[in-house]
């Protein structure tokens, strides 16, 4: 009978933990100086999710990141990883999470087999190193030097070293920044797969696409706070129109000389019943339209009664940038 129970009490706790959520923030803050970098952050990602962390500079992304991976203690709140903390749970923790730095030294004599086994042997269960190699894309580069390596390279190494102790959890830290078009599709596909395989990962980047086709959620941050949490169709739904209208006018005829300054009577654009907002960003104006083809005609004729004409105008669909702008007035990768 006591067995019995015991074991059905293992078991209950074992679903318990299963469902528990991967990551758990509540009250979290930390400061530095007279800067609040955390300002009673409260977060829940789900075990399987990937989740994206996004913010403009000092924002408190960084912070919040290097609190969860045990690196900076926070001055207040709860950190709870895979139902542990690391005031109690360090050393199992360690051996349950992997992390991937944005920039990670290597010693640069080693080869990347004797890298991956030095790093492998930090763990006492994991992926085998011959799978690591592969599953980075490495095999031709298995006895070349770290220091020979590409940046791309390196950083499918680094993936690789945050792998290779099997995590539950992984962080991916600006995974793909200074990376050129090839080497970040490279990276995606292989964070592809790690959702594939059921992982949690938490990612930061400075890339709105990266976002939109990794996460299954993202956290918008901004002075400390998450101001915007969403998957990224919920979050682009905000914006209040399916595409952006974007346009620069000037005063005068095309191609003639321009004097003065051009002003838009933004009353009878945002009168257009399928314009949603309008904004002003660097002399740029952004107008959020719900109707792409009846919109445009409309702004087109309404651009000419005001006896202006069209410097520069495009259009795109909605994104996670325009989510971003529109909360911060400012782009992601703005320094």
């Amino acid at each position: 009978m006591t067995d019995g129970t015991t074991n059905a009490g293992s078991a209950a706790g074992t679903r318990a933990q299963a469902s528990s959520p991967s990551l758990r923030l509540a009250g979290l803050r930390k400061a530095y100086a007279d800067v609040q970098a955390v300002d009673g952050l409260d977060l829940e990602v789900a075990r399987g999710e990937c989740f994206g962390l996004l913010g403009p500079n000092g924002a408190g992304k960084t912070t919040t990141i290097e609190i969860c991976e045990g690196l900076t203690e926070p001055d207040s709140g709860t950190v709870e990883l895979l139902g542990l903390n690391w005031r109690t749970g360090a050393h199992e923790l360690r051996q349950r999470i992997g992390v991937q730095l944005q920039e990670t030294q290597f010693p640069e004599k080693l080869t990347v087999e004797e890298t991956l086994r030095m790093f492998r042997s930090f763990y006492r269960r994991g992926i085998p190193v011959e799978e690591s190699i592969r599953t980075a894309q490495l095999e031709e580069k298995r006895n070349g030097r770290v220091g020979q390596l590409s940046g791309g390279q390196k950083q499918r190494l680094a993936m690789a070293c945050a792998l290779v102790g099997d995590p539950e959890l992984l962080f991916l830290d600006e995974p793909t920044t200074g990376l050129d078009p090839q080497a970040r599709r490279h990276l995606w596909d292989l964070v592809d797969g790690l959702k594939q395989a059921g992982r949690t990962i938490i990612l930061t980047t400075h890339y709105m696409e990266e976002a939109e086709r990794l996460c299954d959620r993202v956290a918008i941050m901004d002075h400390g706070r998450v101001i915007a949490l969403g998957t990224p169709q919920q979050l682009i739904a905000t914006v209040g129109g399916e595409d952006i209208v974007e346009f620069a006018v000037g005063s005068g005829e095309p191609g003639g000389h321009q004097t003065g300054h051009a002003v838009v009577d933004v009353a009878e654009l945002t009168a257009i019943a399928s314009v949603q907002s309008h904004r002003v960003d660097a002399g740029l104006h952004q107008l959020s339209v719900s109707e792409l083809h009846t919109a445009v005609p409309r702004i087109f004729a309404a651009l000419r009664s005001q006896g202006l004409h069209l410097s520069e105008f495009r259009t795109h669909s909605a994104t996670l940038e325009d989510v971003f702008v529109r909360l911060t007035g400012r782009n992601l990768r703005d320094e």
